[in-house]
């Protein structure tokens, strides 16, 4: 069985920083893209960042200079900076990973959330 645990999150003043991590564990044979959505309060979950298992990434426009996605293959883990942050950042963070188990197809994967409050 494969879990994704997120951690990191918490109350931060607007322009402070923020790192939140994400592990996959369990019967893992292969990650593919691991990534962070968010869904702020009324509103629908989004896309925040993105990462392949060769690097490439990708970002929302809304977070574009301001986050940063990365992660460690060797840990099944996936990290997201977030400097700058706004009021309008808070939301709860999910982690996703597209990742093999040993039933094909690869499937993606959920963690169950860490909530981020950017408020003074």
């Amino acid at each position: 069985q494969v879990q994704l645990v997120e951690s990191g999150g918490g109350l931060v003043q607007p322009g402070g920083s923020l790192r939140l991590s994400c592990v996959a564990s369990g019967r893992i044979l292969s990650v593919n893209a691991m990534g962070w959505y968010r869904q702020g309060p009324g509103k629908q979950r989004e896309l925040v960042a993105a990462i392949t298992n060769s690097g490439s990434t990708n970002y929302a426009d809304a977070v574009k200079g301001r986050f940063t996605i990365s992660r460690d293959n060797a840990k099944n883990t996936v990290y997201l900076q977030m400097d700058s942050l706004k009021p309008e950042d808070t939301a709860v963070y999910y982690c996703t990973a597209n990742l093999y188990s040993g039933t094909f197809p690869p499937r993606d994967y959920w963690g169950q959330g860490t909530q981020v409050t950017v408020s003074s």
